[in-house]
């Protein structure tokens, strides 16, 4: 006999308070039915059902477990908190690397962190556009979202403004994109576009902004820097010489976070690193065994304020060698 069907043979041979107690219990937790509809059920009040739910519990009849996978994400959580000094940071669950996880959980996440009157730097990835295309709509009145570097032309479906474009259609806000490649074809032609008032404006814009979302590339071949045309193979290798383990916003980062500058940079059009110092909230939404040290390495540095990554990778951050 299961023990719905005890419940019923009870019920049916004449109802006692042990039988609500039971039937409460049976309702609660295995048909997830709220408080409110065991007492219409019961035909007792709502404060009588919480009273059978507590008496199930001491009696017995209910035994309340959380998993240890739940506390294993909070100890990583409060691990990075406090060996980073981050505000917050958000473990996804599960045994193996998900950047679509990670995407997910910043789309729920990240827009409690945004407020009324924001301006928000994004950067562009596949990550941050899968998290745009995950958000929820709502409203955040006067909000503006800035793109933080310029746009190149590359094989996925997601570019830096169609990241920026999404996070503010989702979120109500006004979207100001950045109308230039993000790596020009010498320093002398990059030069001359960032004298442009245009792009001064937005440049202005950018030093005002208190908030950013952005995730770190790796130092790898078929990493966005060098699929997008910002930097090739021979680059990579010369700025790993350097010390970089990966980029941020386009530009490379050593194990502390410090931008190792380089002949790419004179002709990026975008932020630098330190424009993400200082902030109120920089989020890094990331996660891969490729990005353990960027991110690392970011945290140090001071970019990151809160972050959303995967289990695997929050642990392999506290893992590796300071």
């Amino acid at each position: 006999m299961t023990g719905r069907d005890e419940v019923l043979r009870r019920v049916r041979g004449g109802r006692t308070v042990e039988d609500n107690v039971l039937e409460a219990a049976w309702l609660y937790y295995n048909e997830e039915r709220n408080q409110n509809e065991i007492a219409e059920r019961l035909g007792v009040s709502r404060a009588t059902v919480v009273n059978y739910l507590q008496q199930a519990r001491d009696q017995g009849l209910v035994e309340l477990r959380l998993g240890p996978e739940i506390f294993n994400r909070q100890k990583l959580a409060s691990a990075l908190r406090d060996r980073f000094g981050l505000a917050d940071v958000l473990v996804v669950p599960g045994p193996a690397f998900s950047q679509s996880a990670v995407a997910l959980a910043a789309a729920r996440y990240v827009p409690d962190l945004i407020e009324r009157g924001d301006i928000v730097g994004i950067a562009w990835g596949q990550t941050i556009f899968a998290m745009a295309e995950k958000m929820l709509p709502r409203v955040v009145p006067d909000l503006t979202v800035v793109q933080m570097v310029g746009s190149m032309p590359t094989p996925y479906i997601f570019t830096a403004e169609s990241c920026s474009t999404n996070v503010a259609l989702k979120l109500s806000g006004k979207v100001v994109n950045l109308y230039a490649p993000a790596a020009l074809s010498s320093p002398e032609a990059a030069a001359v576009l960032r004298a442009e008032p245009l792009i001064q404006r937005h440049f202005d814009l950018l030093e005002r902004m208190r908030k950013a979302i952005f995730a770190v590339g790796s130092m790898s071949a078929d990493s966005h820097v060098v699929t997008s045309g910002i930097a090739t193979l021979d680059d990579l290798e010369a700025y790993a010489g350097q010390g970089a383990v990966g980029v941020v916003c386009g530009r490379f980062i050593d194990v502390a976070g410090r931008h190792v500058p380089g002949p790419i940079d004179e002709r990026i059009i975008g932020i630098t690193p330190d424009g993400l110092s200082g902030l109120s909230a920089g989020i890094l939404v990331s996660s891969g065994p490729e990005r353990v040290a960027a991110m690392r390495g970011a945290m140090i540095g001071g970019y990151v304020t809160h972050l959303v990554t995967d289990e695997p990778t929050a642990q392999a951050i506290l893992n590796r060698p300071a």
